[in-house]
């Protein structure tokens, strides 16, 4: 058969039922993408015949003799970009870049009238990262990206390194490469919550065609570990094994099969017959602590579970000052049980590794991670290998939040490649990134919080209780950072808080952007509120006088030393920002069906993790008077890549595009945590900072001995010393150093500490329905003191990115678990993440803050708007309808029963007396 793609003829015959997206890949354009495999994400869309098509469902065979465009494909024959991919560039209108492609094909497809209806045009096509704002830029021709200017890149909106190769399709991720001889993974998963494999039969799966090797527990090695990626790691408890007898959630891996093809794979899995004994299960995190519940774990002690006889994997109890006599003392009192739903990252590149032995035998792999350093070393244990025979690197990443900071598909690799000797794929579909990775932790929170009648804070008690799942990766961490600034926010002479991490039969739990603090912040925020209105005080007002302040303490719940201080501090300057711009316009009068109402709330967030964040690098000056830097931070949108360059360009009196930056490997530096805690700028870029400043000063002392220049009158330029009149090129002074045995070359190195704060505020104007339930955004406006921001374009897009997902998880996004344990909606057709049409544009604000801690005065700011999303908004519909929403996400149909039930009182109230909205069975969000 023959196809014509992007004008190169390809003479071959598509496998029975093949799409043609992996059709496409498999011949070379790599630049479809897969991101659920059923028409719902638009990542693998191309052109057929000229009209916009989503390649994974339509069947190869139907292309026969038709002209098939890839994004490769898309600019003139001459290299020349097709519009909508300059118009991409300029805008910036991407962050990951996995969508990227898809999105640019559908938008240079529509016409002027489709073009006036982007929600409409745009609907096929998801993007998790950007909140769509920087794409409707993109597709209306707006620039943002400004020029650069020597030794001025802080503060510029300087465009991503990768931007070119981002929208002609030639950026690389994770599976974008083609091995000879590459095996295929696919996994055998559980499909009992709680069982024990009795008997595994795998000889008719080995004796099928196509498989190379077939995996159980008896492959597999017996040292338990976490699947979390700290730098340290006994912050997570040992409770998992690569493949465990024991199944304790619905999409655990039985069992493992390796053979020359996927589809071979797969049906090999069918093949294989196992035996379960099954047990007991226990879905409610509170019904898992009582006594006789059904128990998860039988560890030993060095696993570090807090108590496997009570199911927890973790708790904490603290106290500062006497919590009852500050209930005592307070006028007014507000309590009540928030929960928060589990959610889903659901980053469009799915988890996936390759892994192969390089000629000397070392274990390599590639994978979509945030943490390649600390996946290497957890290999190296896991394995019993040297750390300097296993590699682990990581291309472009499509994606994390949080949910590739942890080891979910390298071990299963690693196993496999060591096996066969060969290299071995394993790529998650998207039922499997909804079933068999991880989730936010969901989580009920009990809070209580009194005042005085001046409004001034007596108490604060917390009561946590956080669903792990199946494994207690991530458990304790989450439960002890939701535990944080969340509550040391507001100054408050009497605090408790009692918390628990609980293992229950459900998918693990994980990390997840703001990792604990968005559960917290959504219940302690949404009672602030509560004890300002019964107080007749402006929320706003109501803030300032309780928050922190430079001076203040930083005190959740324990006096203990550390290392968090204010380097900064422009949470009065946020507060300013929003209430300015949230009441200069009379609230919108929608009609009598509409009740609208203002809400706000504020979050604060170390800038770095505790317990020690490292990272180093090197900058050398090349030969070609260029400038080459290598971290180990990975890129997967949060635009760490940009950033680097612009702290390396500004120490450097050069351009950000003079400096080629090779990152996340652990061959090219000693040591990097990882990109998680939003630590790519403030730590990463802290060693940045310093290697750079060493260099300049190496390159200016040698360029004045070796040419007898006088060292007070050298100056770096872009591209060269200028010493008074005389001018000396860099690519020389690379050459003559290099003939003289020198390396112009340093190391940096961050430790991450002391750590700063950062702040955000959140207000949103919203409408009610008052016969349907229906909730709109009217408004939402965001302020976030980022310290200096070094590129307020990527800034500006983490924050709406962040704030669009928060808006998903606030209004609709919940990953459900039934009654036997199982994901109930593991696609994207029913799990609902926001699409244009559901964002509503964000004004962002920076404050004017120099933060003395961070490089250039910069802090982080990519995990810490998505937390006070869900509060601000709730206390907008309380604003609006007089009922407190307790529970997210803030479904329509709930919220209409309960206004229905509220008006059969008061059937003329505009503003009807306060009520509250509970679900008949809150207990189900402990599972979903």
């Amino acid at each position: 058969m023959s196809f014509l793609v992007n004008g190169k003829s390809h003479q071959a015959t598509p496998r029975p039922g093949q799409c043609l997206r992996t059709f496409l890949r498999e011949l070379g354009w790599f630049g479809v993408k897969k991101g659920c495999d059923a028409g719902d994400c638009g990542a693998c869309t191309v052109h057929l015949d000229g009209k916009p098509v989503h390649s994974c469902l339509v069947p190869a065979f139907r292309a026969e003799g038709r002209g098939v465009t890839t994004i490769e494909g898309l600019a003139d024959a001459d290299g020349a970009l097709h519009p909508m991919q300059q118009a991409f560039l300029d805008a910036q209108g991407f962050q990951c870049g996995f969508c990227t492609a898809g999105m640019v094909m559908t938008a240079a497809a529509l016409d002027q009238a489709q073009l006036r209806d982007l929600p409409r045009s745009l609907k096929g096509n998801l993007c998790r990262c950007t909140g769509y704002r920087a794409i409707a830029y993109a597709v209306g021709a707006i620039r943002h990206v400004e020029e650069d200017a020597p030794g001025q890149a802080c503060g510029r909106n300087l465009p991503a390194p990768a931007g070119p190769a981002v929208v002609t399709g030639r950026a690389r991720y994770t599976m974008d490469v083609a091995f000879d001889g590459l095996l295929h993974m696919k996994i055998l998963r559980s499909p009992h919550p709680s069982a024990r494999i009795a008997r595994i039969d795998v000889s008719a799966a080995l004796a099928a065609p196509g498989v190379v090797a077939v995996l159980t527990h008896h492959d597999a090695p017996t040292r338990l570990f976490s699947t979390a990626r700290h730098e340290l790691p006994t912050d997570d408890p040992d409770d998992t094994l690569v493949l465990d007898p024991v199944m304790r959630f619905v999409g655990q891996r039985a069992a493992a099969v390796v053979a020359e093809s996927e589809a071979a794979a797969e049906a090999a899995c069918n093949l294989i017959q196992v035996i379960y004994d099954l047990m007991p299960a226990v879905f409610d995190p509170e019904e898992a602590m009582r006594p006789g519940a059904p128990l998860l774990h039988d560890k030993p002690a060095s696993s570090r579970i807090a108590d496997p006889k009570r199911n927890i994997v973790a708790e904490l109890h603290r106290h500062v000052g006497d919590i009852e006599a500050g209930f005592a003392e307070a006028d007014v009192v507000h309590e009540g049980v928030y929960a928060t739903q589990r959610v889903q990252h659901a980053h469009l590149e799915t988890h996936g590794a390759i892994g192969w032995l390089d000629a000397g035998g070392r274990l390599c792999i590639r994978t979509s991670s945030q943490t390649p350093f600390l996946t290497r070393n957890a290999l190296s244990a896991l394995f019993d290998l040297p750390r300097d025979r296993v590699r682990v690197f990581a291309e472009r990443v499509g994606g994390g939040f949080g949910g590739k900071q942890e080891m979910i598909t390298e071990d299963i690799v690693a196993l496999a490649v060591l096996k066969t000797g060969r290299p071995v794929k394993l790529e998650f579909t998207r039922q499997e990134q909804f079933t068999a990775s991880t989730s936010r932790h969901p989580m009920r929170v009990t809070v209580k919080v009194g005042a005085r009648r001046d409004g001034r804070l007596t108490a604060i008690s917390l009561r946590m209780l956080s669903n792990t799942g199946a494994y207690g990766n991530h458990g304790p961490g989450v439960l002890f950072h939701g535990s944080g600034e969340s509550v040391a926010l507001y100054r408050c002479p009497n605090k408790k808080i009692d918390g628990y991490a609980v293992y229950t039969h459900t998918m693990p739990s994980g990390a997840f952007r703001g990792y604990g603090l968005s559960q917290t912040n959504f219940a302690i925020e949404s009672a602030m509120d509560e004890l300002a209105r019964k107080l007749g005080m402006d929320p706003f007002a109501f803030r300032r006088l309780n928050v922190v302040r430079p001076g203040d303490a930083l005190v959740s719940a324990d006096e203990g030393p550390h290392d968090v201080e204010f380097g900064s501090y422009g949470l009065d300057q946020c507060l300013d920002l929003v209430e300015a711009r949230l009441t200069e316009l009379p609230t919108a009068d929608l009609g009598d069906e509409w009740l609208v109402g203002r809400g706000v709330a504020a979050g604060m967030i170390d800038t770095i993790p505790p317990r020690g964040h490292h990272a180093d690098c090197r900058i050398r000056l090349a030969e070609d008077g260029r400038y080459e830097l290598s971290v180990g931070t990975a890129e997967f949108g949060n635009g760490t890549t940009t950033v680097h360059a612009q702290i390396a360009a500004s120490f450097l009196a050069t351009t950000a595009e003079r400096v080629r930056i090779r990152q996340s490997d652990t061959d090219l530096v000693a040591h990097d945590t990882g990109a998680f805690g939003s630590t790519g700028t403030v730590v990463a870029g802290a060693a940045t900072r310093a290697a750079s400043a060493a260099l300049a000063d190496a390159i200016l002392d040698f360029a004045a001995r070796r040419f007898g220049a006088d060292r007070k009158a050298c100056k770096l330029a872009a591209d060269h010393v200028a010493a008074g009149a005389e001018r000396f090129e860099l690519a020389e002074i690379a050459k003559t150093a290099a003939a003289a045995g020198r390396r112009l070359e340093y190391d940096g190195h961050s430790s991450g500490t002391p750590r700063s704060v950062a702040f955000n505020v959140q207000g949103f104007e919203a409408a009610v329905h008052r016969r349907y339930g229906e909730i709109r955004v009217l408004r939402s406006i965001h302020a976030a003191d980022a310290g200096v921001v070094v590129n307020p374009m990527q800034c500006r897009g983490q924050v709406e990115g962040g704030v669009a997902q928060a808006i998903g998880a606030a209004l609709y996004e919940r990953l459900v678990i039934d009654a036997d344990g199982r994901v109930a909606n593991p696609t994207f057709r029913f799990y609902h993440i926001p699409a244009f049409a559901d964002v509503p544009q964000t004004e962002v604000h920076f404050a004017t803050t120099v933060d003395r801690i961070g490089p250039l005065g910069a802090k982080s700011m990519s995990e810490s708007p998505y937390n006070p999303i869900a509060a601000a908004l709730a206390n907008a519909i309380r604003d609006a309808t007089g009922l407190r929403l307790y529970e997210t996400p803030f479904m329509a149909d709930e919220l209409y029963r309960a206004l229905v039930d509220r008006d059969a009182v008061t059937p003329n109230a505009k503003r009807p007396r306060p009520a509250t909205v509970r679900r008949e069975s809150p207990g189900r969000l402990a599972g979903g």
